[in-house]
């Protein structure tokens, strides 16, 4: 089916013209070259064509080789954000590398300045899975290699993402705002290149609109600012109209997922039951055009954001059964996630999945759900000793945590649960530490202050 698909896209191209990209691409593999299509493919097919990428890139005589392994990152840091896959990342950046130092000798500006984009895109990717935030710093030096006359519209809109980023990593939000504000020059000319360029430059402008919307997102939130929200609500809403989900369905169910979030948190603001309900329904339909086989880190990335949604609902309207699909959508979700114990998003998954069973104990006041809760982790524990699996071991360790802090609050007794709580904590921050996961390691200083201020005996 996908086959045929893939046969019809490329047979349009054919009598349109093609995409200016498509043009001087590699023509083996299922997609031709043309990345346009890589994404109605799927992570099996997917390897085989970054591997295909690869011997053309690799070939002795190889026209204008830099070009070639510059294509074969993309398609290696494509197979890498959907399958979450360390390895594939690390090929990505080998191949990226490679041409940009291909570019540097035969002195040809705007392709070295391509490569520099590419080098950067993959060290963020590596950031937001693996929770590496040293990866963005790294990203801005490598943009900044590029003087300022020979920038391009994506790297303007990377530059703006990463100092949004550092902005809000430092609490600095006007700095963030700012670089909301900075999107919009580059997204205009994003957005001019696609009217010529086609499919791979509007994939290229749907990614980085998302990127902006993620950042208008994080400030609303931050700054509790409803205006902000309704901006990311409408500007999703623009963005995905001009895709088409059969044939662009990972970047639209992106971009409406987005919209659902941006809901949900105005829902949040307004105190508005409906808006909620309104942005949970619309992250139901994202998660819809998504199977794990065809993109396993978007479904999981989605059902999570589905969780979130759920579980901000059960919030509002004080429903068990809300939370209760919240769990199951947090369940969805891991088990593609566990396959990578190392990915960010797991533990995030993992805290809010703790987090709601907790909120179902409360609202039920059934100690039994704690109790089937304290036993999957210690189990967890077991399968997967420290020394092993470090990064699964503290995430379990964060989460036990948790649930311990919820049978004190329901029973209001303290067995000595809180003393093992904050030794679970202490635990996960050294190791979160040592690690350098920024993003877990907060996770963990939050809990050991939340335990601290509850219970301060």
């Amino acid at each position: 089916m996908r086959e045929a698909m893939f046969e019809f896209g490329r047979d349009l191209k054919r009598l349109f013209g093609g995409d200016a990209d498509f043009k001087g691409a590699w023509r083996e593999g299922l997609t031709g070259g043309d990345t346009s299509l890589l994404e109605l493919l799927d992570v099996r097919l997917l390897a085989n064509e970054a591997r295909s990428a690869d011997v053309v890139a690799g070939r002795i005589g190889a026209r204008d080789r830099g070009a070639r392994l510059l294509e074969a990152a993309v398609v290696w840091r494509e197979l890498a954000r959907r399958g979450g896959d360390a390895t594939a990342l690390r090929k990505g950046a080998a191949q990226a590398e490679a041409a940009a130092k291909a570019f540097e000798a035969d002195r040809r500006q705007d392709a070295l300045a391509a490569a520099r984009c590419e080098q950067a895109m993959l060290a963020v990717m590596g950031a937001d899975l693996f929770g590496d935030e040293g990866l963005v710093a790294a990203a801005s030096a490598t943009l900044a290699r590029t003087p300022t006359n020979q920038r391009t519209a994506l790297c303007g809109a990377l530059m703006a993402g990463l100092d949004g980023r550092l902005a809000l990593a430092e609490n600095d939000i006007e700095r963030a705002l700012s670089a909301i504000t900075a999107f919009e020059a580059p997204l205009r000319a994003l957005a001019a290149a696609k009217r010529v360029k086609g499919g791979s430059a509007r994939l290229q402008l749907a990614d980085q609109r998302a990127a902006r919307i993620d950042l208008i997102l994080a400030c609303a939130e931050r700054l509790k600012d409803r205006n902000l929200a309704e901006l990311a609500v409408s500007e999703a809403k623009t963005a995905a109209a001009v895709l088409d989900p059969d044939f662009e369905p990972l970047a639209w169910a992106r971009l409406e997922g987005l919209r659902g979030s941006a809901l949900v948190l105005l829902g949040e603001l307004d105190g508005e039951l409906s808006r909620i309900t309104e942005g949970v329904e619309t992250l139901f339909a994202a998660v819809e055009v998504l199977t794990p086989d065809h993109s396993p880190m978007d479904w999981a990335r989605a059902g999570a954001a589905l969780g979130a949604a759920l579980q901000a609902l059960g919030e509002a309207s004080t429903s068990e059964r809300a939370f209760e699909q919240a769990v199951s959508a947090y369940d969805r979700a891991t088990q593609v996630l566990k396959a990578q114990p190392a990915l960010a998003l797991r533990a995030v998954v993992a805290n809010n999945r703790a987090l709601c069973l907790a909120r179902c104990a409360e609202l039920t006041a059934d100690l039994a759900v704690l109790d089937a809760a304290e036993l999957a982790f210690k189990a967890e524990l077991s399968a997967a000793p420290g020394a092993r699996d470090p990064a699964s071991w503290a995430v379990a360790q964060m989460n036990l945590a948790r649930l311990y802090e919820a049978r004190v609050e329901i029973t209001g007794r303290d067995d000595g649960r809180l003393a093992r709580a904050g030794a679970a904590l202490a635990a996960a921050f050294d190791v979160f530490s040592e690690l350098g996961l920024r993003s877990l390691t907060d996770l963990a200083a939050q809990g050991l202050q939340r335990l601290k201020q509850g219970h301060p005996a």
